[in-house]
């Protein structure tokens, strides 16, 4: 037995091996403490707001969401798709941020102009007075803005694997906006004050991520126009993507918001916190392996079997989520409140659609991070001829309708996801 060990230990691959179970278990524990207190955060907000309010909450999320994925439009995988041939290069990975950051604040002001009368045209539809739409959107600019650097400033942590300095930084933005919420929601039970008290902790954070970001690199650079170029080049490519996908990954939010009722909208936003079991492995896997995969040669037996061990920790994930959901559905619903206590057959349909989503949105962001991307043209004349088969098979104007409907939407893409990412790996050098 001792002899196996030995031999075990000896083993080229034991010391790499051992350091990475023990960084998924560093980056799981502090995830999980995330996890928790986001989760609190979002089922204390459902169960004190009224019905009517958490609707405007949900719209005033799902348009912040939205805002921040124009803004991107790509920005952050052309950053980390360039920041992972030159992660070891201070001067160069600071011209990439640099570039990245500079570009992200042109498409902050086109994206906030466009979408300005827009908020406020759904919020006023979904009965919020002019005064109470006026207040959530000039809430939503303080957490928009800081939520405009974020992304880009964890990449080159990331690429070093630098995982306890960002744990640490996450850790204070979530108990922040954790004691923030508990000190204004008993006091102030309104949308707006809700959206500051989580935008300012990341405001914050994004503070102590520059900090982070120096001991990799050099922070006095300027944007360089030939890495704008290359940005560019791959924002052009997966625009219309992101584009699309930011209106269809929340289209039961919108269908609602236009077609639907505030009741519905409430409904649809309580069950989505639930998300937040899915949101644990999408931190683990956008922390710990795709920055990897990025960096990984262009070598076609390394690509795949790190892209087929990768789905398998996805679908296993997926597994436990849907399990847990199957299970134990009452106390799930207990915990928004007696408002939702209905909703076993909507919660099982939206945590499924989500789960594979979340296996479609990752694999495609695994094979993204190294620069690939769909054909834009094609995935949104695929997608939007879904829409008229499903029209007349589903009411697309009822909650559960909508439903059906994006889960085939999710299954479609998911499809779509493993052709392409397989194709790519397929045209790879077989040897480096």
């Amino acid at each position: 037995m001792n002899w196996s060990l030995d031999k075990i230990k000896q083993h080229q691959h034991f010391d790499k091996s051992l350091n990475f179970i023990k960084l998924v278990s560093i980056v799981g524990s502090t995830e999980v403490i995330l996890k928790i207190t986001g989760f609190a955060s979002g089922i204390l907000i459902v169960r004190m707001l009224p019905v009517q309010e958490y609707a405007l909450y949900t719209l005033a999320n799902t348009m912040l969401g939205t805002l921040v994925m124009f803004t991107d439009s790509g920005i952050s995988n052309g950053v980390m798709a360039l920041s992972g041939k030159v992660w070891k290069n201070p001067q160069k990975l600071g011209e990439v941020l640099a570039t990245g950051l500079d570009l992200r604040k042109k498409f902050a002001f086109i994206a906030l102009t466009v979408s300005t009368p827009i908020i406020i045209y759904l919020l006023l539809k979904n009965n919020a007075g002019w005064l109470s739409a006026v207040l959530i959107f000039l809430s939503l600019i303080p957490a928009f803005y800081a939520a405009l650097s974020d992304s880009l400033l964890e990449i080159t942590p990331k690429l070093h694997q630098d995982i306890s300095s960002l744990q640490k930084n996450q850790l204070r933005v979530g108990f922040g906006r954790l004691v923030l919420i508990v000190l204004t929601i008993f006091i102030f039970p309104w949308t707006f004050v809700l959206i500051l008290a989580s935008g300012i902790p990341q405001m914050y954070g994004n503070s102590k991520l520059k900090i982070i970001n120096k001991k990799f690199v050099d922070s006095n650079q300027k944007p360089d126009p030939v890495i704008r170029k290359e940005i560019l080049r791959i924002v052009t490519r997966i625009l219309p993507n992101i584009i699309f996908y930011a209106l269809s990954g929340q289209i039961v939010i919108w269908i609602l918001s236009v077609f639907g009722n505030s009741t519905d909208l409430a409904s649809i936003g309580a069950l989505g916190r639930f998300a937040a079991l899915m949101a644990f492995f999408t931190t683990i896997s956008g922390t710990l392996f795709l920055p990897r995969f990025s960096r990984l040669t262009n070598n076609k037996e390394t690509l795949l079997r790190y892209f087929l061990f990768f789905q398998l920790i996805l679908f296993l994930a997926a597994g436990f989520i849907m399990l847990i959901v199957f299970l134990f559905p009452a106390p799930m619903l207990w915990l928004l409140g007696a408002s939702y206590s209905s909703l076993s057959s909507e919660l099982f349909l939206i945590m499924l659609s989500n789960c594979i989503g979340l296996i479609a949105a990752m694999s495609g962001n695994l094979i993204g991070s190294r620069g690939h991307f769909l054909n834009p043209v094609f995935v949104i004349a695929l997608s939007l001829g879904t829409v008229i088969p499903a029209y007349f098979i589903w009411d697309l104007t009822k909650l559960r309708g909508i439903l059906y409907y994006s889960i085939f939407n999710q299954c479609l893409s998911l499809i779509v996801n493993y052709i392409f990412s397989f194709l790519v790996i397929i045209r790879a050098k077989k040897h480096e």
